[in-house]
């Protein structure tokens, strides 16, 4: 009887399920139907009917792109040109000039040339403005000029550029150029061993452990994991590289999606290098996606200290797929989760401003995890370090100063003011920072502030209203006072700002891997974490031993 009745109940619960699932998927699927048959009908008619002829490539490539905008920055399509750009792969390897290249105005800048590649091979320096590659002059190119820079092994590109006011020329033979995962790993001290771990490339895992390894046969009894400025990469290797330090078959990180076949979870299926060596790792508002997976999943095993600042918070997982004729998606499928269960995701794209703007989450939404030690950490975007140190931090006005070059161009005229400066370190004294703030005012260094930008739009709206001249007293007063008001911002940073152009001035005379060398004996996270593992009293207490 009861069985019946199981059935009697059951059997059509199941079926209005089976029912409301095959309803919805038939409403959604008439939906994308009838809204592709709308744009495809609309797309034909701009093209038939528009005053001026149309470019349909670039047409649908500006209306996918918009489209996917509104999900999140991390969904993008891929048209053909885009797939081909540069031949990289996640081995880290492509074929070019060894550069950090940026355009502006027309003219493509190099920011950092890679020792003993193409670009230094052939003398070019941070700064200089490249202006023409063979016959094409890039002021007259709209063009992505990065494909003019691809060729073949040993391929010569001629190239013109200017540097400090003067015309030159050089030829680059294009090579394979291999960036490192792990740019930069050495002791500190007798006991103390440091690794640089830029980014999670095929060869991420493979290159810590051989750091790893190195370091321990040179008498390093305790680890600093430097992941600062790290943007992430590949899942495996980051749960490859806490397998180095915790035991095999453990849970490092799980993803979850609305469409069960995304959904997975990633053990370490290795056998360890050491799980005892004491750990600490360094993390900052740049660290970000699989280096958020090693730093916290590490912190919820209790198998290292984190110190530093907020990481970024990427918790979405993205996935490639292949499109018709060459082209690709990018799509994000799912949520990375630690294994306390925490998602380091900091920004809910489905919930937007009344600016579009994404929103954060707020501390008083944070919810709150255990490790497995019993230690309280928190959700809420990020990983939050078990010490957080000020210094880590960066200030919104050197953010401006980084991200609008006022740091890179004040060092690139002062490399050429000190040509033989060599592997002495400069100590960046008051004169120097007066020198940086008169050289800001002197090149006109716009901070687009939202307030500054505001204002530029008040006065452009002002002259197309022809009412310029009558507000003009008032513009000039608020100017005045926003500009104060910027200074007293860069004087009460002036240390931050201080020692992100003396890293700028570093780099340029002993490239990356003087500057790391530098820190080894100068950077003050580094010294706090060399610091705290050296009182194992201090550092078994955070990590409840």
């Amino acid at each position: 009887m009861r069985s019946l009745l199981k059935k009697k109940y059951i059997i059509p619960f199941v079926a209005s399920g089976l029912l409301f699932i095959t309803v919805s998927f038939r409403e959604d699927f008439f939906e994308v139907a009838k809204q592709i048959e709308i744009f495809t009908t609309l797309f034909k008619a701009v093209n038939t009917n528009y005053v001026d002829d149309t470019n349909p490539g670039e047409l649908m490539n500006k209306a996918i792109k918009n489209m996917l905008a509104e999900l999140d920055p991390y969904t993008v399509y891929f048209n053909e040109q885009d797939v081909l750009k540069f031949k990289i792969n996640n081995t880290g390897e492509y074929t070019g000039i060894g550069a950090v290249i940026t355009r502006k105005e027309g003219k493509l800048i190099i920011k950092e040339p890679y020792k003993n590649y193409p670009a230094d091979k052939a003398g070019l320096k941070a700064g200089d403005e490249i202006f023409q590659i063979g016959d094409i002059n890039l002021n007259d190119y709209k063009e992505d000029v990065s494909q003019l820079l691809n060729g073949g092994k040993n391929s010569k590109v001629d190239i013109k550029y200017m540097r400090q006011g003067k015309t030159l020329s050089a030829q680059l033979v294009l090579e394979e150029v291999e960036l490192k995962a792990v740019p930069f790993f050495g002791k500190i001290d007798e006991k103390t061993g440091y690794i640089v771990l830029s980014e999670f490339s095929k060869k991420a895992s493979v290159e810590t452990k051989d750091a790893l390894e190195q370091l321990k046969r040179e008498g390093a009894e305790k680890i600093i994991l430097d992941l600062r400025g790290n943007p992430g990469g590949l899942v495996n290797e980051a749960v490859n590289i806490c397998n180095l330090f915790v035991p095999k078959n453990e849970i490092i990180v799980s993803t979850k999606s609305r469409i069960e076949k995304h959904n997975a979870v990633y053990k370490t299926t290795r056998e360890p290098v050491d799980t005892e060596i004491p750990l600490v790792i360094i993390v900052d508002g740049k660290s970000a996606s699989a280096s958020e997976i090693v730093s916290g999943a590490l912190q919820d095993l209790d198998r290292a200290v984190v110190i530093g600042s907020r990481s970024f918070g990427k918790g979405l997982v993205q996935r490639p797929v292949d499109l018709s004729f060459g082209t690709q998606l990018k799509i994000t499928i799912a949520r990375y989760y630690t294994p306390s269960g925490r998602c380091i995701q900091a920004l809910d794209y489905s919930h937007k401003d009344k600016d579009g703007k994404a929103i954060r989450t707020t501390s008083t939404n944070y919810n709150a995890f255990k490790t497995r030690a019993g230690r309280t950490v928190y959700d809420g975007g990020g990983i939050f370090p078990d010490m957080e140190l000020e210094q880590t931090k960066t200030s919104a006005i050197a953010d401006l100063l980084v991200k609008n070059d006022g740091i890179f161009n004040f060092v690139t005229e002062y490399y050429y003011k000190n040509p033989t400066l060599g592997n002495t370190i400069p100590v960046i004294t008051d004169a120097d920072f007066l020198a940086f703030k008169l050289f800001l005012k002197k090149s006109h260094f716009s901070f687009d502030t939202e307030t500054e930008i505001a204002l530029k739009n008040t006065l452009a709206a002002a002259k197309k209203e022809k009412i310029d001249t009558e507000i003009q007293a008032e513009y000039n007063q608020l100017l005045a006072s926003l500009e104060k008001s910027e200074e007293n911002l860069l004087n009460q940073n002036q240390k931050e700002i201080k020692n992100l152009i003396l890293d700028e001035i570093i780099k340029r005379y002993q490239y990356k891997e003087g500057l790391y060398l530098y820190y080894t004996k100068n950077n003050s996270e580094i010294k706090k974490g060399v610091s705290l593992l050296s009182n194992s009293e201090e550092y078994n207490k955070i990590l409840k031993k």
